[in-house]
């Protein structure tokens, strides 16, 4: 994917997310919260699981028995901790300071991805991302932002350190099919939270909230998922996240429409801090020699610089198609991103 695609598709998977979380602000207090994660994942599991049905563009091989582990602990810190924790938060604290604190899942993904899994960064990268925050934190430092702090506060905040985690884990795996990534996630999720909300002895909604949670739970946690799955495996963990940290901002400018009102000055001034940030990640220019190591993996790609190897079944000379592929030892330079086929050490 060209890099303007995948960076418009990390963009697009902050729109989606941006504009869940107002939306199910109105149902955290109908539905309790595991009961309301379940339902948005359910929405995700079963919208993706249709959308796999029919699709006919390649279809990725079965995930390596490698990246198993990995995609397990995703789903499990990423598809029931983080979600159960938010509904949790949103259910006890307000939405300004809830949109404060969902700033913090784009810092503890890039620190992760950083520090602790490796990923390549500069000052270009490190000011980008902070004017982003600054821009997240200023969009949500209206006067009352803070008022709401409550402990309800730190389920928040606990939400986003597992979805840190889950966006590392599942970078490891982002070569395989994004949709499967993202139905198995929402369908394994949605199992775990509707069991435990019927265990403790919550109430079934109405139809319409049942419906109301899924069509949110598709659009901004399944389809905003699989897009991030795409933008993780082309930019890496750091980079996404910082894109994905615009989303309160988006949610913010989505208010401003539905409600016809007329943005003040703090949000100019959010928007110019996080123009400026994003600017920096998309002007980025990473280029010097490298060497790839040898690499056996599967994944969508065409045949370019990287991907010069012979089949060996009948191909039909279609492209972009997926299959089992090796990558021998290569020493070259040309700009490049720490995508699934750049993460050397520098």
């Amino acid at each position: 994917m060209q890099p303007g695609r995948t960076i418009a598709a990390a963009l697009a998977a902050a729109f989606l997310f941006g504009a869940s979380t107002p939306a199910a602000k109105t149902l955290a207090g109908e539905l309790s919260p595991f009961l309301l994660a379940g339902l948005l994942y359910a929405g995700s599991g079963i919208g993706l699981g249709a959308w796999m049905a029919l699709r006919r563009f390649p279809r990725v091989p079965l995930m390596p028995a490698a990246d198993l582990p990995w995609f397990a602990a995703a789903v499990l810190c990423g598809g029931v901790i983080g979600p159960a924790l938010l509904m949790h938060g949103l259910s006890r604290t307000a939405a300004s300071t809830v949109a404060l604190l969902l700033n913090l899942e784009g810092v503890l993904t890039a620190l992760l991805a950083w520090f602790v899994f490796r990923e390549n960064f500069d000052r270009r990268i490190a000011l980008g991302m902070a004017l982003i925050v600054a821009g997240g934190l200023l969009l949500s430092a209206g006067p009352g932002a803070l008022g709401g702090f409550d402990p309800g506060a730190i389920f928040v905040a606990g939400a986003c350190f597992a979805w840190a985690v889950d966006n590392n884990f599942t970078r490891k795996v982002s070569g395989g099919d994004a949709v499967m990534i993202a139905a198995t996630k929402g369908m394994v999720a949605a199992v775990v939270n509707i069991s435990i909300a019927i265990l403790a002895g919550a109430a079934w909604p109405t139809a319409s909230h049942v419906l109301a949670a899924g069509l949110i739970g598709f659009l901004g946690y399944g389809v905003s998922l699989a897009l991030f799955v795409v933008a993780l495996r082309e930019l890496g963990a750091a980079r996404t996240g910082a894109y994905f940290s615009t989303a309160p901002f988006i949610g913010v400018a989505l208010a401003f429409v539905a409600l016809r009102e007329t943005p003040g000055t703090l949000f100019w001034a959010a928007a110019a801090l996080m123009g400026a940030g994003v600017w920096l990640h998309v002007s980025e220019r990473h280029e010097h020699g490298h060497v790839h190591e040898p690499l056996e993996h599967a994944h969508v790609h065409v045949h370019d610089e990287h991907h010069r190897h012979a089949h060996e079944f009948d191909w039909d000379g279609k492209e972009p198609h997926s299959h089992l592929h090796r990558h021998e030892r290569t020493v070259h330079s040309h700009p490049h991103y720490p995508d699934l086929h750049h993460s050397h050490r520098h």
